[in-house]
């Protein structure tokens, strides 16, 4: 009998991007133990002790569940995160911070229930579109099926707001139908549907018109809404090819917002320079390439889909932050997952890489 094991340069490559992660979240956040009252070791217990070491932990068991019974907890386990997330406009369960109300307060830690709410989507669409396989091309059982959970998240991440996990989360859910192989007439479609739902949100939301004009002419408005991103490129600029060393970045102690949040990947340009921020992409770009070759050769289709949305899912999250601190696309709330503070991010990620890390343990050769 042939001993079930990981693959190796997937699991490298993780390990990698969690020792990166962790060495430049530290040394974005010494801008922050200088410039605001916040205790350092409340900061690294909720990095280090929630997301590092019950994330391994969770990943260590995520990666011992044989994936096919997520396939059987598919719809239970995305109604519980449906439900999880709607905690947080609960009077006294939920709070907002920066005009947003994504998270709940738990023991006196903040969680934030729509990490739950994205790999519940992603294994109930596998679910769903491996199922009716044989019917892809039938709208109503191929393609309705996504339709109807985007709009169900879709309501959730607009009422919070979050538009920003809502558009990686439709990205996903497009690529994993062209993955089940959809047709293109449904998915182009879809694509025009998302197209002017998102001029409604422009027109009804002013921040999402903000930053549109703010992408467009990043000069526009130096001391308010263009101010991250032009600090952002100082700050990317200033680190050169070699980059001013560790811990030397002089934009995070008091001009670069959010220094260990969405803007971290500009703290690791100016330290590390254009050689240490392309390896940082690169290790991404490895990811989703090596994450896609485990999908292709899955036993089975709903592996291959799961697999698809879960790479998938965590690099666009990544180089959508990543294009946004370079200014090639629209400035965004997301993180930087591996890397930006955020204990459930964390965790959440490392617990889908181990559902990863079992369907590789299931491919007999690659």
């Amino acid at each position: 009998m042939r001993k079930l094991r990981t693959d190796k340069p997937f699991f490298i490559v993780v390990a990698l991007l969690v020792f990166f992660g962790i060495l430049i979240f530290f040394s974005a956040s010494m801008g922050l133990w200088t410039r605001e009252n916040i205790n350092p070791i409340d900061l690294a217990f909720k990095q280090i002790f929630i997301g590092l070491f019950l994330g391994i932990i969770t990943a260590n068991f995520t990666s011992r569940i044989p994936y096919k019974l997520w396939k059987i907890w598919s719809p239970y386990l995305f109604f519980l995160s449906v439900l999880a997330t709607l905690l947080v406009f609960i009077p006294g369960i939920g709070f907002s911070h920066g005009g947003a109300t994504r998270w709940i307060s738990l023991g006196g830690m903040s969680i934030q229930p729509s990490e739950f709410l994205k790999i519940g989507f992603i294994i109930y669409l596998a679910a769903l579109l491996s199922k009716h396989k044989n019917k892809i091309l039938n709208w109503r059982e191929g393609v309705a099926p996504f339709f109807i959970l985007i709009c169900i998240t879709g309501a959730i991440f607009v009422k919070q707001p979050d538009i920003d996990m809502l558009v990686i989360l439709f990205f996903t859910g497009v690529c994993m139908l062209v993955v089940a192989r959809a047709q293109w007439k449904h998915i182009f479609l879809i694509m025009i549907i998302a197209v002017l739902t998102f001029g409604a949100l422009i027109a009804l939301k002013p921040y999402i018109k903000e930053r549109m004009l703010t992408f467009l002419n990043p000069e526009r408005d130096s001391q308010g809404a263009s101010y991250q991103i032009q600090q952002s490129l100082i700050a990317i600029g200033s680190g050169g090819v070699f980059g001013r060393g560790f811990g030397q970045s002089v934009q995070k102690f008091g001009a670069l917002p959010e220094p260990i949040g969405d803007s971290v990947f500009s703290v690791a340009a100016e330290e590390f320079g254009f050689i240490g921020a392309t390896i940082l992409i690169l290790c991404f770009a490895f990811f989703l390439l090596r994450g896609l070759k485990l999908a292709s050769h899955s036993p089975d289709s709903f592996g291959r889909l799961l697999a698809s949305g879960i790479v998938i899912l965590i690099v666009s999250q990544s180089f959508l932050n990543i294009g946004a601190m370079m200014g090639l696309l629209p400035l965004s709330g997301i993180p930087l997952l591996f890397v930006s503070h955020g204990g459930t991010a964390l965790l959440v990620t490392l617990a889908e890489v181990g559902i990863v890390f079992n369907i590789s343990k299931h491919i007999h050769t690659i």
